[in-house]
């Protein structure tokens, strides 16, 4: 544990953790409400705001929270509001935010900035202020989520009987959606904008092959998502390779292994045999 020592690397060991227990967290509704193409078209938005910024020579995060947030609503309200199938919606803006982002670099004069870092995720770059924005980010999405935990687990389970019983579903859909930006913005520091999608979506579907039990499966993806986030990170120290990437496929790993021994698949195969 001598690498503990470093100082960069226990803001990336401090910023894993977070992202880990943010991303498993939101992630448990994105998987049971299958939003993950939404999170994919929400996250390379991301990129268009970052662009932006670089283009106004403001902090490229600080414009990229409004960027995503406004595309999260655009994409929700074009796939509630109009005739257009959500993963339509989603291709649209995830097309045109990319689009724009390639725009704005191309526009911004004696362009020489490195993006690298912001597509795949740099997490022993993680600076001190990135620990205040991520911890800031990450709580306020924590504590909507621990205020509004049974709405959000009724709708997730039956939308319409949601809304029979008297609960908003638009207004906590739309609310969920901007949960889902804030989460992918604090994230984009460790995996990148192409990768983010993946913290978001593997660690609640491992969990999804043990429990059947929301809350266990809430919390289950929230341990498997710290350890793939913690042992990705050492991982990609040790075996000197990229560390967005590793973490991914440590999470990915776990994903395979809670497959092979789900017991939900067993008994489903079994029942089949029968």
């Amino acid at each position: 544990m001598d690498i503990l020592h470093y100082a960069f690397m226990q803001r990336a060991l401090v910023a894993a953790v977070l992202v880990g227990v943010v991303c498993s967290v939101i992630g448990t509704y994105v998987v049971l409400k299958k939003l993950a193409f939404i999170g994919a078209g929400i996250s390379h938005s991301a990129f268009g705001g970052v662009a932006l910024g670089y283009l106004l020579g403001v902090n490229p995060i600080g414009v990229a929270i409004p960027f995503c947030l406004a595309a999260a609503m655009a994409i929700g309200w074009v796939s509630k509001k109009g005739r257009v199938s959500e993963d339509t919606a989603i291709g649209i803006f995830f097309a045109s935010s990319m689009a724009l982002g390639v725009l704005f670099i191309g526009l911004k004069a004696g362009y020489n900035v490195d993006l690298f870092g912001y597509l795949f995720g740099s997490i022993l770059s993680v600076s001190s202020s990135d620990i205040w924005l991520i911890l800031g980010l990450g709580l306020g999405v924590i504590v909507v989520v621990i205020l509004l935990f049974k709405e959000f687990f009724f709708m997730s389970f039956d939308e319409e009987m949601a809304a029979v019983s008297g609960l908003p579903v638009r207004t906590l859909y739309f609310l969920l959606l901007g949960l889902m930006a804030l989460t992918v913005i604090i994230s984009i520091k460790i995996v990148g904008i192409i990768l983010v999608e993946a913290l978001l979506v593997i660690p609640a579907a491992a969990a999804f092959q043990l429990t059947r039990n929301f809350v266990r499966m809430m919390l289950l993806s929230v341990l498997l998502g710290v350890v793939s986030s913690v042992a990705g990170l050492f991982l990609s120290y040790w075996l000197n390779l990229a560390s967005g990437a590793t973490i991914v496929l440590t999470a990915a790993a776990i994903f395979f292994l809670c497959f092979v021994f789900s017991p939900k698949r067993r008994r489903h195969q079994a029942s089949a045999e029968r």
